[in-house]
């Protein structure tokens, strides 16, 4: 298959996911063409067409966006809360055209957007901004699979859609950045707008943003009578439409559609934040005319917040993977927003004491553009004398170890590193690149020891029988005779990567091998106290009361005790320096080398008393640089930072 059928075949493909929800390969298949296209691209001679599927991965990242002043206004709507005010609204249309119909859509609950097509090719897209003036956005919307990058005519076009992100996506994101240890998302609209404005494409590109075209912008080569003619338009061109939308000839034809999608009969995928009404006929919007901001020709429909009353039975913890104990209110079973809701979360300590919430309250609970329903506030009026104060358990409930909060965290935590709840996350942790890199143990394989009960902690992976790991599902003996030397190789691991290993919360790679080279035995580092911690560069106070927090917990010295019995090295190997020549010396690595991978160059420069940072700034003193360098490049010029190539880094090190 050339790299033009390649494309074309892609292209197919990719409509058929995202515009027409109907899959004909597999994610897997999509994927290792996508690959083999990107591989024929950096091969070719050729310019990469605009439309190409691989302008969907992202490029590279922004140090900022720029503004873009809409060529037609991107207007906000009259927000009405009632149906009086809805036939208020079709009382004045009325009054000036009496024979108009309507057309009732969802209103997704998702980020405004302006998208310009020249030829038929995607140039330009912009958010909603204030309405005048958006962001470019051109780079991230590309990564959205639901845009066409070319329409099906040559059209010159500009049109509004809503960015959004599915319910299902909302979940995995969050899911994603709880075992990340990151903040959660609060809602899917919160989340689509952190993603749509990443300065790096490629974060957007991982998001699973979508979107929703609902209006012609502009379209001077084509006429419309109806906005019904111009959205079936539209949807010719290859644009996703809203996918509720109805023509009604009457006020009360629309109440009634507008009842219909605020029952959930449509069992929408995405969250939705009210129903609009607008006027159809093109003629009469230009008649009826709008005000500074917003027109006269339609309205939004707010469906009113769905509040029940409910008894809050009892609090349950539930620990997750990174270790915070969340508390969870359960309720009396009630109906609320289509569903039946027996548990909320109550998020933490803080919440619940910002309430006044008490075990055997009457709570107010509510499900309004939010997808979890929330304890809004307590009826302390029908209180009995009964109610129970809620305090958060200071052993885990899971595992029984010490529970901690950190200093400006609302979370706490489970300070067992063998905690049933996160130890699949810490182990991945513990056997990853940077720290005791043990090549062959992912996660599908770490889950199936975790299930079969063969491990219970990181050190356990130092007692496995080779014949126990061959009979794991898609081992084998000989690969389990692999992963067997990986593990005996792991051992001879420098101290600051068993430092690094054992997940102490803040302490990363560069702490690992500061606390290493400063302490020079794993004993010395155990014993040390917050005082002797603080005093070494790049260890915090609250890193430092962090490790001592560690080191306390009868679990996690268990496990150190046993790593140590395996025959681990708790030794720091003195890196003998050819000379210090880059002694206070402050490098930043960007784009990609000639000859050395990052890891490479950054080991050289770090042999020779230099440190690699992640970000330039003014104390930077040399920039290295190869193909492709993005932002770090541009900054550094801006700073007047030295920059310098592969071969000049060379000559430095001769």
């Amino acid at each position: 298959m050339d790299i033009h059928e390649l494309r074309e075949k892609l292209k197919h493909y990719s409509y058929m996911y995202y515009a027409k929800d109907d899959p004909e390969i597999t994610d897997y298949e999509y994927d290792m063409m996508m690959r083999e296209l990107i591989r024929l691209e950096e091969e070719s001679n050729e310019p990469i067409p605009p439309d190409s599927p691989s302008r969907r991965v992202g490029g590279e990242a922004l140090s900022s966006f720029s503004k873009v002043i809409h060529e037609v206004p991107l207007q906000s709507l009259t927000d009405a809360f009632s149906y009086d005010e809805l036939r208020d609204f079709d009382r004045r249309v009325k009054e000036e055209c009496f024979d108009a119909t309507y057309d009732v859509e969802v209103k997704i609950d998702g980020l405004s957007v302006a998208l310009t097509y020249e030829g038929g090719y995607f140039v330009k897209g912009a958010t909603r901004g204030d309405g005048e003036v958006g962001e470019d956005v051109t780079e991230n919307l590309r990564t959205i699979g639901s845009i066409p990058l070319k329409l099906t005519e040559d059209a010159d076009i500009i049109v509004r859609g809503e960015v959004y992100m599915p319910r299902k996506n909302f979940f995995a994101l969050n899911e994603k950045r709880e075992e990340a240890g990151e903040p959660l998302f609060k809602n899917p609209r919160n989340a689509a707008a952190g993603s749509l404005r990443q300065l790096d494409s490629k974060i957007t590109a991982g998001r699973g943003l979508d979107i929703l075209i609902f209006n012609v912008q502009k379209c001077d080569a084509k006429t419309f009578d109806t906005h019904t003619e111009s959205l079936s338009y539209l949807e010719s061109l290859g644009f996703k439409m809203v996918p509720v939308r109805k023509s009604c000839k009457t006020i009360d034809e629309a109440i009634a559609e507008i009842e219909k999608i605020g029952s959930g009969e449509y069992n929408l995928g995405f969250e939705i934040d009210g129903a609009v009404i607008k006027v159809n006929e093109l003629s009469y919007r230009e008649k009826l005319g709008s005000t500074a901001k917003a027109p006269r020709w339609a309205i939004a429909y707010k469906y009113p917040p769905e509040q029940k009353e409910t008894k809050l039975l009892d609090i349950e913890i539930q620990v997750g993977r990174t270790g915070v104990l969340t508390p969870n209110a359960v309720l009396t079973p009630v109906f609320i927003g289509g569903t039946t809701v027996g548990r909320a979360t109550l998020h933490n300590i803080d919440f619940i004491r910002q309430k006044d919430m008490m075990i055997g309250d009457t709570v107010i609970i509510q499900k309004a553009g939010e997808i979890i329903p929330e304890v809004v506030s307590v009826v302390k009026e029908k209180r009995t004398g009964e109610e129970r104060k809620f305090n958060m358990p200071e052993t885990c409930p899971v595992c029984g170890a010490k529970t901690v909060r950190y200093e400006n965290e609302a979370a706490i935590r489970c300070s067992g590193n063998e905690c049933p709840a996160q130890l699949q996350r810490n182990i991945e942790h513990f056997v990853s690149r940077d720290a005791m890199n043990i090549d062959g143990l992912g996660p599908a394989i770490i889950a199936q020891l975790l299930e079969r009960k063969l491990i219970s902690s990181t050190a356990d992976l130092y007692y496995l029988k080779k014949e126990d790991v061959a009979a794991l599902d898609k081992m084998g003996e000989k690969s389990a005779e692999n992963l067997d030397e990986a593990i005996k190789k792991s051992k001879e691991s420098d101290l600051s990567n068993l430092i690094f290993a054992l997940g102490i919360r803040q302490v990363g790679q560069s702490a690992g091998k500061s606390l290493a080279k400063h302490f020079k035995t794993l004993d010395a580092f155990m014993a040390a106290n917050e005082e002797e911690l603080s005093a070494i560069e790049d260890i915090g106070p609250i890193t430092a009361k962090n490790i001592v927090t560690y080191m306390s917990e009868t679990q996690n010295l268990s496990n150190i005790q046993n790593l140590v019995g395996a025959g681990v090295n708790t030794v720091y190997k003195e890196e003998e320096l050819t000379d210090e020549r880059f002694s206070g010396l402050t490098f930043v690595l960007t784009g990609t080398l000639p000859t050395y991978t990052r890891d490479q160059a950054s080991a050289i420069i770090e042999r020779f008393g230099g440190k690699v940072s992640g970000s330039v700034s003014k104390k930077t003193s040399y920039v290295l640089f190869g193909d492709e360098a993005g932002s770090k490049l541009t900054k550094a010029k801006d700073l007047g930072v030295t920059l310098i190539t592969e071969e000049e880094f060379n000559e430095m090190i001769k």
